[in-house]
């Protein structure tokens, strides 16, 4: 008989922290390539890129009198904010704050309607299924004519 070290079976709470480690790097993935591909795809009006993160029985709340489900929802949606826009948007969306299977991800925006700048400051607050799509997005903003620069630095958990 060898003098090898015996297999001990794994503790309920090693399992559950590991697991949740995994469950936030997949939330942390799937947000990463959420404000990633807004803060590409907005100033490009690629709708296609946006609906593509969108579970197909996800919501997403523009605002909160407005849900719109599902990708065809929220194409609706982008086509229709997209076509009032007149030059390419700049944007900027900060590094997502992960907590389980959610997200929030602060975002700044001046976008040009008729050619006039308008500034959209908020915060999206987002959650995932297990293959990274979105299944819930509320969009929390606020919108001030003119061109506002953004705070120094991000929000910060």
């Amino acid at each position: 008989m060898g003098t090898g070290l015996l297999a001990q079976p794994e503790q309920p709470a090693v399992t559950n922290h590991l697991r949740q480690q995994e469950f936030n790097m997949q939330t942390i993935e799937a947000a990463q390539r959420w404000a990633t591909t807004w803060a590409k795809a907005w100033p490009l009006k690629d709708v296609d890129a946006i609906v593509g993160l969108q579970a197909d029985d996800g919501d997403h709340w523009a605002s909160m009198f407005r849900p719109l489900r599902g990708p065809s929802g929220l194409r609706t949606y982008l086509e229709e904010c997209f076509a009032e826009e007149t030059k390419p948007a700049e944007t900027w969306f900060s590094k997502p704050i992960v907590n389980g299977n959610s997200a929030s991800v602060e975002y700044w925006v001046v976008m040009y309607i008729k050619d006039q700048p308008m500034t959209v400051s908020g915060c999206t607050v987002l959650s995932f299924d297990d293959s990274g799509l979105v299944t819930t997005a509320r969009d929390y903003s606020h919108v001030k004519d003119g061109h506002h620069l953004r705070p120094e630095l991000p929000f910060s958990a």
